[in-house]
């Protein structure tokens, strides 16, 4: 932040990267004037939104909220454009990095945030996993998936240590709802299936296709 104005894009891919990076951005004394010749890459419409709130717009979002899509579209040759790409400290697909380096860019990254696995569930949740009363299960990141994975081994078998036969076992008959391909992939490693897969990779996509599952169930 110190030395924005030597960065030609500022590379946003999530609601936690606009909001810790703006509040890291104000206590540095700035403020989003110091991004007037800086331009801003987005991933999906709630990032964007979450951007507008500051006042600024996106020079572009992807035609698929996904990383990858980024890449695969960005507006500009990247051959000697310098990046910075605040993200998740630890668990987020490098992939984005990857690509962008091999494109010729010069990628810093920063960790500004940090999502980690809860201790447990809430008490509702609980019993209604145990209960078998759940009839749908949505995950919008990987993380997400891999996080409750994490918390129904404690919940569905106290003492088994990385049983997934176990736990898919206890997940029979609830529908495993995902928001777009790369939770999906997880889904499948973990769980060994995805029934629903939203056609737009957003919150109101996953939406949707449940509508559209329920309605065809």
């Amino acid at each position: 932040i110190a030395h924005i104005s030597d960065f030609h894009w500022l590379i946003l891919t999530s609601t936690n990267g606009v909001g810790y990076f703006f509040e890291r951005l104000f206590a540095q004394g700035k403020d989003a004037r110091a991004l007037a010749k800086i331009k801003i890459a987005v991933v999906g419409e709630k990032t964007a939104q979450r951007l507008n709130q500051h006042s600024l717009q996106p020079d572009f979002i992807p035609p698929n909220f996904v990383a990858d899509s980024l890449v695969e579209n960005f507006p500009e040759e990247l051959t000697g454009k310098k990046v910075l790409f605040p993200r998740v400290e630890s668990g987020g697909r490098e992939i984005l990095v990857q690509q962008f380096t091999a494109k010729g860019a010069e990628v810093i990254e920063v960790a500004a945030y940090q999502s980690c696995c809860p201790k447990s569930v809430s008490p509702s949740a609980e019993l209604a996993l145990e209960s078998g009363t759940v009839d749908v299960i949505t995950f919008a990141s990987s993380k997400t998936v891999q996080f409750f994975y994490q918390l129904a081994q404690k919940i569905f078998f106290e003492d088994s240590q990385n049983n997934q036969s176990l736990v898919t076992d206890a997940l029979n008959g609830v529908c495993i709802a995902s928001i777009g391909p790369q939770t999906s992939k997880t889904c499948r490693s973990i769980f060994g299936r995805v029934d629903v897969e939203a056609e737009e990779y957003t919150l109101d996509g996953l939406t949707q296709a449940l509508i559209k599952w329920s309605t065809n169930s």
